[in-house]
């Protein structure tokens, strides 16, 4: 074989396989879409895995999930951080483009959540362990206290977001200054008109300040749902959880008050790591990890 060819390849295998481990991007089809997750398999994969979702508009590869895969990497152990398509098919591991219309459903997630969890099982894994960040946290915890999979063994809540009717009516008039209530309005009567794929344009959603949206997907985000409160769904939870919150999270601030009484220190454990902000950067992802690595490979 010619030497520099040889070399080529040497190098790339050492990117790929170091230690045993192996990482890849993969697909899966669902429904109309397909899926893509970046996985690292590690030691005995695959063993115990973390099945990871991120945070709201945000992709698999941020900093604050790519960190912690390395991190268990490092430990031996496999994962699978997942992209949620937000009805974008093949969609890439970006940050969601404003420009774009917004036609998903915050519980499209719980069904990817789902999808992803039946391809680990066809891969053999029976001890599974969610993890999600900030929305994506909720995301997690529905799923699990609603469909309950039995090789779920325990899940890990990073910041997950919490909710109020009166605390999401406040926040859309303070970051849009205009009141949700009337658009929230038209958004049902246009979903019980049966025309739900109607677009709403020039309106706030989420991390858009003038974006578009189906009415659907507005409902979907913006209607009064009790199980947009992480907390609230703790106690419908099976397995173990642990909770991680940052002192220094001005996006969800009250998850440590909100989850501390619920927090027994066996079932439901809270984690408070000082000074942390809401996506455990910089020298707090290295927290972030020494929290979660424990809890994950106790028996």
């Amino acid at each position: 074989m010619n030497y520099r060819l040889q070399l080529m390849l040497g190098l790339c295998l050492s990117v790929i396989v170091l230690n045993g481990a192996y990482a890849e991007n993969v697909t899966l089809k669902h429904k109309n879409v397909t899926l893509n997750a970046y996985v690292e398999k590690a030691g005995d994969w695959p063993g115990r895995v973390v099945l990871m979702t991120h945070g709201t508009l945000a992709n698999n590869r941020t900093e604050t999930l790519s960190g912690l895969q390395d991190a268990l990497k490092s430990r031996g152990i496999s994962s699978l951080s997942i992209n949620l398509s937000y009805g974008i098919d093949n969609r890439a591991s970006a940050t969601y483009d404003c420009a774009v219309p917004h036609r998903y459903k915050h519980t499209d997630a719980l069904d990817e959540i789902g999808a992803w969890l039946a391809w680990l099982k066809q891969q053999g894994a029976k001890d599974i362990v969610l993890l999600g960040h900030s929305r994506g946290g909720n995301q997690t915890a529905w799923f699990a206290a609603e469909r309950n999979d039995p090789a779920v063994s325990r899940l890990v809540l990073i910041a997950p977001t919490t909710w109020t009717a009166d605390g999401t009516t406040r926040s859309y008039r303070a970051n849009y200054n205009t009141d949700l209530a009337p658009l929230l309005k038209k958004a049902q009567a246009l979903v019980a008109g049966g025309q739900p794929d109607t677009l709403l344009e020039h309106i706030g959603f989420l991390y858009c300040p003038d974006g578009t949206a189906t009415a659907a997907a507005f409902v979907s985000h913006y209607a009064d749902e009790a199980r947009f409160d992480t907390p609230s769904l703790l106690s419908k939870l099976k397995q173990r959880v642990l909770v991680v919150a940052g002192t220094g999270d001005e996006v969800v601030p009250d998850i440590v008050a909100r989850v501390k009484p619920l927090a027994d220190g066996k079932k439901i454990r809270l984690t408070v790591i000082d000074g942390a902000d809401h996506a455990f950067l910089d020298l707090y992802a290295g927290d972030l990890s020494g929290a979660v690595i424990p809890f994950i490979t106790e028996p």
